[in-house]
């Protein structure tokens, strides 16, 4: 289950195809009644300068729920040309080459 932890300004701005919008303060309350105990969550929010995800993280950790962060946020999916979506449908974004290769023999960070 991928989680947008940010608030509600930032999730209508934009955010992942299929996250359920979840900010870090309501999940203690809303949590078990939207995720089934057990399923593995994946969490963001705005990005590496942020620690969001690593707040929201932690309550899930402390429901008992198999957890892990998406580094980078959605600051870097959305820069590195992945799908993002508002109320009004796909967003087109132009990929950042400091963030993703582009093109043929594009470099690549070799990780």
């Amino acid at each position: 289950m991928l989680v947008d932890s940010r608030g509600e300004a930032a999730w209508l701005q934009g955010r992942i195809p299929g996250a359920v919008h979840m900010p870090t303060a309501t999940i203690r309350d809303r949590a078990e009644g939207l995720i089934p105990a057990g399923t593995p969550v994946v969490v963001y929010c705005w990005g590496p300068g942020c620690n969001g995800s690593t707040k929201a993280a932690l309550q899930f950790s402390l429901l008992g729920y198999p957890v892990k962060e998406m580094i980078g946020g959605f600051e870097y999916w959305a820069r590195e040309g992945l799908g993002i979506v508002d109320d009004a449908g796909p967003i087109d974004r132009v990929v950042d080459e400091l963030t993703a290769p582009v093109g043929v023999g594009a470099i690549d960070c070799a990780c």
